[in-house]
């Protein structure tokens, strides 16, 4: 979103400001007027002041005219039809709140909407190891970080895919089931031949003993039942360890015991297949983090990744300020302060592209932030916003005359606005028409 036209009603006097879309150097003003013009624009955007008119342009291309006249009801107005879109950015207070809308609220909006001289010394105190990796080769160093990154991933998949070649525990179980089943198969089959032989035996010796002798057949005819039922107890044993080797075996996966062991024999032809790559993605891991190592230093990739927008944004700035080096005779040698001041410009620029809900702009009001510096840096400052403005645009509050004499020349390219504020009559104070 940018601004075209502030509009600001004060009684009879009514203070306007045409805005350029890119960049608008507004001259010759003092400290407390910069401060109001800050507090009437942000406020203007936000919900907390009367007499404060706007026209907008959001970042989709809709104009609208945001009405706040001192006395009377509040409205937004869509240019292109003139129909009222008011109920679109009212808050939950009722009023109308343009920043409320994109999710900024007053003092968040106060905080990086606004940029003057103390933070940007504050926020130009740059983190060393950004300044450094900024200053390297930036295809050598994304094009290693994400060859670290890419084989640390093989390493974690391959490290995974062995770890999950079969259950350590189910394999356990089968095997001390299956040497179970053996077991109890060849006690109980023996104890079964044994007893089947017993009751056969008696059965056959019953038959001559009840013709000689009945009464004699019934002791006989009693082992061979004793015989019987101890055949079925330990046959009825036997089928139990079979079907709890069977159970752990279906748990495996696999019909039969036999099946089972040429698995593991196949894993474990797998697993040295598995072993050797293991060993060769390791290995281009270990030669991808040495790489990376002689190039960044101490810093992990992660961090590295973590401020990459931090980290190209200083490399790029490095890159134009030694372009406007090359092309502008005001341009200073590039030093450390100049890169940190410019730094802390640009990243807060970049903060200002989507900060609003939907990823919105919104502009950037600078109150005359390079007082200090020396005029050629202080030049070359101002030509590095030139460049950089339009998303967001940016708004330049200024008291220094070599600004505004800059301001003037580029003026005439149209890239740039210069507005040197005066004060009108409004003879209807309380209308809404924005045109002064």
């Amino acid at each position: 979103m940018h601004v075209t036209r502030l509009v600001i009603e004060q009684g009879e006097r009514t203070f306007s400001l045409a805005l350029h879309p890119r960049l608008t150097v507004v001259a010759g003003v003092g400290a407390g007027a910069r401060a109001g013009l800050v507090a009437e624009l942000i406020g203007g955007l936000g919900s907390t002041k009367r007499g404060v008119n706007l026209e907008v342009c959001d970042d989709r291309g809709r104009r609208l005219a945001v009405l706040r006249p001192p006395a009377g009801g509040h409205r937004v107005i869509d240019l292109s039809d003139g129909s009222d879109v008011s109920d679109e950015f009212r808050g939950p207070d009722g009023r109308l709140d343009l920043l409320g809308r994109y999710g900024i609220d007053a003092r968040r909006a106060h905080e990086i909407l606004h940029l003057d001289r103390n933070q940007i010394d504050t926020n130009a105190r740059m983190d060393e190891d950004v300044t450094r990796l900024a200053e390297l080769d930036q295809t050598e160093l994304w094009s290693t970080a994400a060859r670290v990154r890419i084989t640390d991933d093989e390493l974690r998949t391959v490290v995974s895919e062995s770890g999950t070649r079969g259950d350590p525990e189910l394999i356990d179980r089968i095997e001390a089931r299956h040497q179970s089943a053996e077991q109890s198969q060849r006690f109980h089959r023996r104890l079964e031949r044994d007893a089947l032989r017993t009751f056969l035996a008696s059965l056959i010796a019953a038959v001559p003993v009840a013709f000689v002798r009945p009464g004699l057949a019934i002791p006989v005819v009693a082992i061979a039942a004793a015989a019987g039922v101890l055949c079925l107890v330990f046959h009825s044993r036997a089928a139990a360890a079979e079907r709890s080797e069977q159970k752990a075996l279906a748990d495996a996966g696999v019909e039969s015991y036999l099946g089972f062991v040429v698995n593991r024999v196949n894993e474990l032809m797998d697993d040295t297949e598995a072993r050797r790559r293991r060993i060769a993605v390791a290995e281009d891991h270990r030669s991808a983090s040495v790489r990376w190592t002689r190039i960044a230093g101490d810093v992990s990739v992660e961090w590295a990744l973590a401020h990459h927008e931090a980290i190209d944004t200083a490399a790029r700035l490095r890159r134009e300020l030694a372009a406007l080096a090359q092309v502008s005779s005001t341009a200073p040698d590039l030093d450390d302060e100049t890169t940190a001041l410019a730094q802390a410009i640009v990243t807060h620029i970049g903060r200002l592209r989507h900060v609003g809900t939907g990823n919105e702009s919104f502009p950037l009001v600078l109150d005359d932030p390079f007082t200090d510096a020396p005029p050629s840096t202080k030049l070359t400052l101002v030509e590095l916003l030139a460049r950089t403005a339009g998303s967001p645009q940016i708004i330049l509050l200024t008291d220094q005359d070599e600004v505004a004499s800059w301001a003037r020349l580029e003026a005439l390219t149209g890239e740039v606005a210069l507005v040197e504020p005066q004060l009108v009559t409004n003879p209807n104070p309380r209308s809404n028409d924005l045109a002064v």
